[in-house]
């Protein structure tokens, strides 16, 4: 706990940067505003790895408890979540300075994602003590979602199925992370399922926004903004992570 004051300033400096990234992107100087980017997303890392370093020593090094061993995997994963979310951004960000394969760049981003958001939902598992039922809710929500899109948007083959597997995954981890703070409510889980809400939010905005017929920019901080807080509260939910 003596680390949320840190983490919470560390937050605000990387939120600061990932403002300027949005200022510059939109000035459409593409390359400084991978740097940015990349550099915003280094913090929630840091963060990341900064509370599951302090979950490490209130366990011990010796420890040999179960649950502890059960929460360091949950940990780690959420980490290594939080590493292909940095990873991501930065491909995400390169489709504008590559253009020529900028759809191929973007999709390998959406893949990257994908993959944290399995990290994601792999740390949940053990936490969650109805998961067949979030499983079946998230699906639900998801399916609606993606008839959605493929009705009012026009979309490529390559993009539906990613965005069927992708839109899957992260609805699913989201519900499963709602389900866990329902049925054993904490600090932990409550961070977590909000910064996931708040990730799902930033997605639903980011896919309208990409492939409807008009882009806006209020809808692209509402896509970042939305998307950078919710990776800094999974990454600092770590912080009340308990054995």
């Amino acid at each position: 706990m003596n680390l949320l004051i840190p983490i919470i300033l560390l937050g605000l400096v990387g939120m600061i940067i990932q403002g300027a990234f949005i200022a510059v992107e939109h000035k459409e100087n593409f390359v400084a505003a991978v740097i940015l980017k990349g550099s915003a997303s280094l913090f929630f890392v840091f963060i990341g790895f900064l509370a599951y370093n302090n979950f490490l020593k209130s366990a011990g090094a010796d420890n040999t408890d179960p649950k502890a061993g059960l929460t360091n995997t949950i940990c780690l994963m959420i980490c290594l979540g939080l590493v292909f979310g940095l990873l991501g951004d930065v491909f995400l960000g390169l489709r504008f300075v590559f253009e020529k394969i900028g759809q191929k760049i973007f999709l390998v981003g959406i893949l990257l994602f994908f993959i944290g958001h399995i990290l994601y939902m792999v740390a949940l598992f053990p936490m969650s003590d109805h998961l067949i039922i979030c499983i079946l809710i998230g699906a639900v929500v998801a399916a609606t979602l993606l008839l959605l899109m493929y009705k009012t948007m026009e979309i490529k083959l390559a993009f539906k199925i990613f965005g069927f597997f992708y839109i899957g995954a992260v609805v699913i981890m989201t519900s499963i992370a709602i389900g866990n703070w329902i049925s054993n409510p904490s600090l932990f889980a409550a961070w977590f399922a909000i910064g996931a809400i708040l990730f799902t939010i930033s997605d639903v905005v980011m896919i309208f926004n990409t492939f409807g017929k008009t882009q806006k920019f209020s809808l692209r901080i509402t896509n970042l903004s939305l998307y950078y807080i919710g990776q800094l509260l999974i990454a600092a939910s770590m912080l009340f992570a308990k054995m």
